[in-house]
């Protein structure tokens, strides 16, 4: 029956309801949205360090040479543990072939829980879930494509592991990686293992393969750190598979606060990552929409990153920076942000008097950009790292009970003083919209 055919009073009447609907649907839809629990920036397989300019008195080269790039695959199985910051009651699978060099075909991919007793390859059985991507378990990763999984329900606990495995039937050379992936990844012999409780005599690597980020879907009041940085916030140097990374540990602090318990934190850091040159990645100025923007849930951006800028140009050349070309590209990312309605922390950079591509110009570059973070009034907030983790007697350097040896890098215990340096209480309330 049309609408012409009802009285004017019933028409008013099935329009108010139409409108009542509208409104409610909304909203129910709205109580949940999808948050990253975790995530790791892509980056190209292999990467050539940039050799250090090596200033007066600098100390010997470190052995610390480039990552191993991860290796060649062809009907294997790939097993990775991530470890979440927020839980949830579904979640979903990003995978990247942003530096591929071909389409990855994908034969299979499972999410499951860690099984903790064994803290290896093993799952929990119950918990293993076959991912799909657009109704299909098996596909194509087009070159240079980024995928998301359907969602699965699977009830994820905070800070816990997950075992993400994805089976390739036919040769992969040069994977889009994270090269430094501070957890053990399992490369199994001939076969697809995606459903195995656990794999037996695998190969081991330490590099993250296709896998960007695991999102879960979270309450409408959770949101999101993005931690962009380089080898500091990547956590370098620090604990095999403990999870001791700044933003590891920042991520307990967080849980084990009340006011701030349903924030997640994404680690977006590349070890030799620079801001303004490519090198052990894009430039953090090229990878901000992929890493920062497209970070679901995201509502506040730390940035600590310059200084392999201001080492590996301190001799001069293509790579030389001021600290005038820093602060410029800083003023750019709070901007960008900003146009997004993300709060922007600035975190200032930590001493490094000692280490191989020291020099006082350099240390002089370090000081002015500090200066600019703490007191330039481009940041929402600051985070004092400098400061935390610093000698007191000799403030070029870091402290003696923090340094893991080559004067750039802190160890397990510097990376929780940084972590502890965090102020909560700028997570307590979401930013404001900017237009």
């Amino acid at each position: 029956m049309g609408t012409g055919l009802l009285s004017r009073g019933t028409q008013h009447s099935i329009f108010a309801l139409g409108m009542l609907f509208a409104s409610v649907v909304p909203i129910a839809r709205a109580q949940d949205h999808w948050v990253a629990t975790w995530a790791a920036s892509p980056q190209a397989p292999r990467i050539a360090f940039p050799r250090p300019a090596r200033g007066p008195g600098a100390a010997p080269a470190p052995a610390n040479q480039p990552p191993p790039p991860p290796p060649d695959v062809s009907n294997q199985t790939v097993r990775m543990i991530v470890h979440t910051s927020v839980g949830g009651r579904r979640a979903r699978l990003q995978l990247s072939n942003a530096f591929g060099s071909a389409p990855v075909k994908i034969g299979a991919a499972h999410l499951a829980l860690r099984d903790s007793r064994d803290k290896g390859s093993a799952i929990v059985p119950a918990s293993d879930r076959s991912l799909t991507f657009s109704g299909n378990s098996s596909f194509t990763i087009p070159l240079g494509a980024e995928i998301v999984s359907d969602p699965v329900d699977l009830d994820m606990p905070p800070l816990g592991d997950l075992v993400i495995s994805i089976y390739l039937p036919a040769e992969v050379a040069l994977p889009t990686s994270h090269l430094i992936a501070l957890h053990t990844t399992y490369v199994s012999k001939a076969g697809d293992f995606t459903g195995a409780v656990s794999i037996a005599d695998a190969t081991k690597t330490q590099s993250w393969t296709w896998i960007s980020s695991v999102d879960v879907l979270a309450p409408a009041d959770t949101g999101l750190i993005v931690a962009l940085g380089d080898s500091i916030t990547d956590g370098y140097t620090s604990t095999l598979d403990a999870d001791h990374s700044w933003p590891s540990q920042l991520a307990r602090r967080l849980l084990a606060n009340k006011a701030t318990a349903g924030v997640a934190i994404v680690n977006q850091g590349i070890s030799a990552n620079r801001v303004l040159s490519d090198g052990a990645g894009v430039s953090a100025l090229a990878r901000f929409d992929r890493d920062v923007l497209a970070q679901p849930g995201v509502r506040w951006l730390i940035v600590m990153e310059g200084i392999n800028d201001i080492g590996f140009g301190a001799a001069g050349g293509a790579q030389a920076v001021t600290a005038d070309d820093l602060i410029g590209a800083y003023k750019q990312i709070v901007e960008r942000a900003h146009l997004h309605g993300i709060k922007v922390i600035g975190a200032t950079l930590t001493p490094f008097r000692g280490a191989a591509y020291y020099s006082d110009e350099g240390e002089a570059i370090r000081v002015a950009l500090n200066q600019f973070i703490r007191a330039g009034n481009a940041y929402d907030a600051v985070i004092d790292f400098d400061a935390a983790i610093r000698d007191p007697q000799n403030p070029k350097q870091i402290l003696a009970a923090y340094n893991i040896s080559d004067h750039l890098h802190p160890n397990d215990a510097g990376y929780k003083a940084m972590a502890d340096a965090v102020d909560l209480s700028i997570f307590t309330s979401a930013p404001k919209k900017r237009r």
